[in-house]
């Protein structure tokens, strides 16, 4: 109603968003039973916005990838089984091999949501091959610039440098420039997550395996290789983490909470990490009272989940505040409230665009229930151009001759 009765410019509100950001190596099992720890959802007070959810190693066989492609993956088929009747639709996904990175959005935030990209960037067999590598999706949420990145670097002690080589090689890969969009690191949130295996360096297994009995992280800390690369690299040094005040979780025998016990014996270490990397920093200083910034995000928390024991890793997540001032306050597309539709004649859709939405020939409008899972959810939908009736002031109608069943989005990249 305020696009419609446009008043006096208000100064547009803060917002604070709760983002649940997850990671997991999930070393190609299926989904458990229950996830409601993982997805915070046996916290009531918690009132969540968004999830941001990365998973690693997902079964990746040539029957598997096949019938991913035709249907829905598992993992994604649940996440939406979970959190659709919590008013949450998956907004956007992309997937490399085995890395899925799935976006998750309340109803009321669809609006303000805009997917500009979806990449991925292979660095297995000197970048050729999908096994490692990184998958981003870019948008802009609320007018401003976030990148989601879920990655996995290659295994083992000895392969730091190459892990910190493709660490760069991802963040040099995500450039836009055909598309318009800045350079990633001129966004304004990079949240940066996944199986990095970075390990911990010097001491032996014993002396590991006692610290982490006796709740003495601080040791292991001084040699985990990412907290060592951070203090040498200005650019990963921009990438912020909070503290590890859990377990390392890498290596469980499956099935269990215990470390391996295999052979190998392989050291424990906290390969499963989650950064964030903010543009605009708020200035510290003790002596002067500075305005709230317009955007900045604060960890609640970042912890590990044990009663996971399905893959060699256990997840880990981290909850958000992210407290914005919107650069956009007006949906970019309102449409008009209708009565009652009897019949196909009577359908008349009407509706008004913001001056700066870019209109395209492949806009079309879908037909959805209620409760819709994802982008693709829709009963049918018309394509815009072949059915508008008028366009003035602002106000285009649409009636449409008949509504279509096929798959816009496999024809073309739309506008929604």
């Amino acid at each position: 109603m305020a696009a419609l009765n446009p008043g006096k410019p208000t100064e547009p509100r803060s917002k604070r968003l709760s983002i649940q950001v997850v990671t997991w190596n999930v070393a190609s099992a299926a989904p458990p039973l229950d996830l409601s720890d993982l997805l915070q959802l046996n916290k009531d007070n918690l009132n969540l916005d968004m999830y941001v959810i990365g998973l690693q190693e997902m079964n990746c066989g040539i029957m598997s990838l096949l019938s991913d492609t035709a249907f829905e993956d598992p993992w994604s088929s649940f996440f939406m089984d979970v959190l659709s009747p919590l008013s949450f639709v998956k907004v956007s996904s992309v997937r490399m091999q085995g890395l899925l990175l799935l976006f998750f959005a309340k109803h009321h935030h669809l609006p303000f949501v805009q997917i500009l990209s979806t990449k991925s960037t292979p660095t297995g067999l000197f970048g050729y091959w999908g096994n490692k590598g990184g998958v981003n999706i870019c948008m802009k949420l609320y007018g401003y610039y976030i990148s989601i990145i879920n990655c996995h670097l290659p295994p083992h002690m000895a392969n730091n440098d190459q892990r910190l080589e493709h660490f760069d090689r991802i963040l040099e890969m995500q450039n836009f420039e055909e598309q318009d969009i800045p350079n990633i690191l001129d966004h304004d949130l990079i949240l940066w997550f996944g199986d990095m295996n970075f390990r911990i360096e010097d001491f032996g297994l014993h002396f590991v395996r006692e610290s982490i009995k006796n709740r003495c992280y601080s040791d292991l800390w001084e040699k985990d290789q990412l907290s060592i690369a951070k203090r040498h690299d200005p650019l990963l040094r921009q990438f912020q983490e909070g503290p590890l005040l859990f377990p390392p979780t890498y290596k469980f025998d499956k099935n269990s909470n215990n470390y391996d016990t295999s052979e190998k014996k392989r050291k424990p270490a906290w390969t499963d990490r989650i950064l964030w990397r903010l543009k605009r920093q708020p200035q510290a200083n003790p002596n002067q009272r500075l305005p709230v910034p317009h955007f900045c995000l604060s960890l609640r928390s970042y912890v590990s989940h044990m009663m996971y024991c399905i893959s060699d890793h256990k997840p880990v997540t981290s909850t958000f505040d992210l407290e914005l001032k919107p650069l956009v306050s007006v949906p970019p597309i309102t449409l008009m409230p209708e009565g009652l539709w009897t019949m196909e004649n009577d359908m008349l859709i009407s509706y008004s665009l913001t001056p700066d939405f870019l209109s395209s020939p492949w806009d079309w409008i879908g037909l959805y229930k209620v409760g819709l899972r994802h982008i693709n959810d829709y009963v049918s939908y018309v394509w815009v151009g072949d059915n508008q009736v008028s366009f003035s002031n602002g106000l285009i109608q649409i009636q449409p001759s008949s509504f279509l069943a096929e798959d816009p989005l496999s024809e073309a990249q739309p506008h929604i």
